[in-house]
């Protein structure tokens, strides 16, 4: 619900893309310009750490219960996986990279189709919900390893809030140094999805025959004697 908002609320000015990954692969396809990225993934991580200083800030009183004012990353009371994902103790860094590349993958293939008018496409206003539903369908089925981020920014930006706030270096250090795989898996699977959707849907969409001229039409009709 919360990415559908925000593509419904940035849809028309920016294209809601919340995602560096996104915005990665729009680049890649020629949706966008490369002189644009730069601006697009700072205000996205600009973004994804006030979001994550409002939910801390709301949630300030219900996080002091809980943790006695003692905030962790592991151990009974950890919550510094509310902002940032970690991974299970059996993941290796190796099956988690390959997690979050798959995912976001899966998530790039389906937002090329939603909004491909040449493909089945969705009805025009509704592309925000189709893609909200891809997350949750994707999160439900990829998330048990490490959360399924699919998003650097979502990742990066609360990490280095917990960072500030009282979690500590531990954040960085957890899961054998698992904090750059959410940052780097997603574009390599951003990249990686686009290229299949290019290369095996769009490049063989049916092309409208140009139209021919009078002339030429009439130089090649059969006539009958």
């Amino acid at each position: 619900m919360a990415v559908t908002i925000a593509i419904y609320v940035s849809g028309g000015v920016s294209g809601g893309h919340i995602n560096p990954a996104v915005s990665f692969a729009m680049c890649i396809a020629g949706k966008m310009p490369w002189a644009k990225f730069p601006v697009y993934v700072f205000m996205q991580f600009l973004g994804a750490f006030f979001g994550a200083a409002t939910v801390y800030g709301i949630n300030y009183d219900a996080l002091m219960t809980y943790t006695g004012g003692n905030f962790t990353v592991t151990g009974p009371t950890r919550t510094a996986h509310i902002f940032a994902t970690y991974p299970e103790e059996y993941l290796s860094i190796t099956n988690g990279f390959a997690d979050q590349v798959i995912s976001t993958a899966f998530l790039l293939l389906g937002v090329f189709a939603i909004f491909d008018s040449d493909n089945l496409g969705v009805p025009k206003g509704l592309e925000p919900i189709a893609v909200g539903l891809l997350i949750i369908l994707l999160t439900s089925a990829m998330s048990m390893n490490c959360g399924c981020a699919m998003n650097p920014a979502r990742d990066l930006s609360p990490r280095l809030f917990t960072f500030l706030a009282g979690w500590g270096p531990e954040v960085f250090t957890a899961g054998n140094h698992w904090w750059w795989v959410p940052i780097v898996a997603p574009m390599v699977g951003g990249g990686f999805g686009t290229a299949v959707y290019l290369l095996f849907i769009e490049l063989h969409h049916s092309r409208p025959k140009p139209p021919q001229s009078i002339a030429n039409h009439d130089k090649y009709e059969l006539t009958s004697m």
